[in-house]
């Protein structure tokens, strides 16, 4: 049987979004889609840190800060928010990352008013109880201390600190120890200071007319006011590249192989060819960096290669987990594969496959409600608007071999990027030697 040739992708159109400010700073951003009847919103707060010497203590307190703010407000204790926030089926999440705070939820069209007003009622008035906050403050210590053994957690950090050095990025994990030492109050103050609308982003997609969002979020929020202390977000650190820098795990029967490098972002007139040339070299299965260490030597299930678009700048990242005894081998098939794409052109057929999934996979993620809402509120992070979606996708369709060539040489050149080994030093040294002098760990 012949399969018919694939349908041209169709011109995508920017979601229409109504932006508007609130008398309190508030930003908000609401998109009409009456798919069903029910509305996705996600707040995200910019937490921004200072300076990579007090980021430790920061990351701790955001960390333990948005799993305990939900444990009651001034007027509600923890179980009648639950249940307030049940009655109209909503379930509100909490996180916090090193850029933002994030709360997200979704609920009946006929109940977005009431979520809107408990979430004002967090905000505003969030008491961080103290018996509940020890209780949590041991159990995120617990999960923390056990994700540091785990090797892929203790490799994304070596990476983390070799990429960004002093910079606030580097600190890849709460401290355990930092969070040990955190008291309620220190999450009250910490609350009062950074949780401010200010420069806040309100992103509410659904069933819904704009105008009633503006008017029921004007209401909610009227008591949530103040301006954040002044914090502005720190460019990335240059880093120094080459080398191998080798984390000793004895016994280690695998070795997690995580390199990385500087990306452009969202913003730069090159990032669509940058996007293809990542799918094409390991962005997803059809790329040549699965067809190698998958598929022609065996020597990994799922490696794999993205772009991190954070608030200070972006990233180009490859992570692959293989057998100890064949990690110099992957690591040297791996900078081959970097070569190939960084010195020869790609084809035309991974151009346009490449291009189909690009364009395939966006149209997916802004389908639904809740993935339309993520993806603008994480625009709405690096100050981007909703018909950048369109714009992306035009220059998706634009791009040329040359364009991915270019975009392959200015960023995935071995010379140019930092790569980390975690394994049995007693066993892959050696081997990893003959590759390339060794660091030792930052």
């Amino acid at each position: 049987m012949v399969l018919p040739p694939l349908i041209e992708a169709r011109s995508a159109r920017a979601p229409r979004a109504v932006a508007a400010t609130l008398p309190n700073g508030l930003d908000t951003l609401v998109v009409r889609r009456r798919t069903v009847p029910m509305v996705e919103v996600r707040l995200r707060i910019p937490l921004p840190m200072a300076n990579g010497r007090t980021a430790a203590a920061t990351v701790a307190r955001g960390s333990l800060m948005s799993s305990s703010m939900l444990f009651g407000t001034a007027q509600r204790d923890q179980r009648q928010l639950a249940n307030d926030l049940a009655t109209v089926g909503a379930d509100l999440s909490v996180s916090a990352d090193s850029d933002r705070l994030l709360f997200s939820t979704a609920v009946l069209r006929t109940g977005l008013s009431t979520v809107l007003d408990l979430l004002a009622d967090v905000l505003t008035s969030a008491t961080y109880p103290r018996a509940e906050v020890v209780a949590e403050r041991d159990r995120l210590g617990q999960r923390i201390t056990m994700a540091l053994s785990q090797p892929g957690v203790v490799a994304r950090m070596a990476r983390s600190r070799r990429l960004f050095g002093d910079h606030p990025y580097a600190q890849a994990m709460p401290d355990p120890a930092m969070v040990a030492e955190l008291e309620a109050v220190t999450l009250r103050r910490s609350h009062r200071d950074r949780v401010r609308p200010y420069g806040a982003t309100l992103v509410v997609v659904g069933d819904v007319q704009p105008a009633t969002v503006a008017k029921q979020a004007s209401s909610a929020f009227a008591d949530w006011v103040g301006t954040p202390r002044r914090s502005r977000v720190l460019a990335l650190p240059e880093f120094e590249p080459g080398g191998i820098t080798l984390v000793d795990r004895p016994g280690a029967v695998q070795s997690n192989i995580r390199i990385g490098g500087a990306a452009v972002g969202r913003r730069d007139p090159a990032y669509a060819a940058q996007q293809l040339a990542n799918l094409i070299f390991g962005g997803y299965f059809s790329s040549r960096l699965t067809e190698n260490l998958r598929e022609r030597n065996g020597f990994t299930y799922s490696p794999h290669s993205g772009v991190d678009n954070a608030a200070a700048g972006s990233t180009f990242f490859v992570d692959a987990d293989v057998a100890t005894g064949v990690t110099a081998r992957a690591v040297h098939e791996t900078w081959y594969e970097l070569g190939r794409m960084a010195l020869a052109p790609v084809t035309q057929d991974e151009l346009d496959l490449a291009r189909r999934y690009a364009l395939g996979t966006l149209a997916l993620s802004t389908e639904t409600q809740a993935g339309l809402a993520s993806t603008l509120s994480s625009l709405a992070g690096q100050g981007l608007s909703a018909s950048w979606l369109a714009d992306y996708q035009k220059a998706v369709a634009a791009v040329t071999i040359s364009d991915v060539q270019e975009a392959s040489h200015r960023h995935f050149s071995v010379s140019s990027l930092a790569t980390v080994v975690v394994g049995d030093a007693a066993v892959v040294e050696d081997s990893l030697r003959s590759l390339a002098a060794l660091r030792n760990p930052e």
